[in-house]
């Protein structure tokens, strides 16, 4: 049975031809076309429709299910996961309970992947001019990879300023270790200006004796 996804008929409609989505992505445009097949494909399940009538639970949603299928896309492109995280601004932890289907998230975007690789879901949006709904999940997915370039930008400069730290830190360390071995020197010339005064003493206490002992 072919599942058919698609919004309240008004009085135009879009078709996305399954067959020109790619399994296995092998670039950026194939791993876009797989990302937002995956998110439009789940966000108009019946039962997501109903969850996110709600805009507070609509706007998470729609985060965390374009954070799942972003991550779900890449995985199947063979990025590794340590890169899909860099890539997503997000933990190795979180992009891993995702692509595993431990989230809610990732779980059905999973489903949506498994239904359009044996041919059960066809895509299908309805709408007209006055329907914007399509259009604001658009926006919403585009300030979402925004938000996610603003945290890769945050995390890079964090990034440079922890090297930037450990560089200073590296860079002290050499220097305390100058100054431990100047202070190493200087202790080890100290105890040898002392052993030389105390054999001087010694010499002038004995000379002291000769002398006194002639008189």
């Amino acid at each position: 049975m072919v599942d058919t996804i698609s919004t309240q008929s008004q009085s135009e409609k879009m078709g996305i031809d399954p067959k020109n989505i790619p399994l296995n992505p092998m670039g950026k445009n194939d791993i876009k076309k797989l990302e937002t097949f995956l998110i439009i494909g789940t966000l108009y399940r019946p039962e997501i429709l109903e969850l996110i009538k709600d805009p507070n639970e609509k706007s998470t949603w729609v985060d965390s299910l374009a954070i799942a299928a972003a991550a779900y896309a890449r995985y199947k492109a063979g990025m590794p996961i340590s890169l899909i995280a860099d890539e997503l601004g997000r933990s190795e932890e979180t992009i891993r309970n995702h692509i595993s289907g431990k989230t809610k998230a990732g779980s059905l975007i999973i489903e949506t992947y498994e239904k359009l690789k044996s041919g059960q879901l066809n895509l299908i949006i309805s709408f007209n001019s006055s329907n914007r709904e399509l259009e604001d999940l658009k926006n919403q997915i585009k300030n979402l990879r925004e938000e996610i370039e603003k945290l890769r930008k945050e995390r890079d400069d964090l990034k440079n300023t922890i090297n930037q730290k450990d560089e200073m830190i590296k860079n002290l360390q050499i220097e305390i270790g100058k100054i431990k071995s100047d202070l190493d020197k200087i202790s080890r010339e100290k105890e040898e200006i002392i052993s030389r005064y105390k054999l001087l003493q010694n010499k002038l206490l004995e000379i002291k004796k000769i002398l006194e002992n002639t008189q």
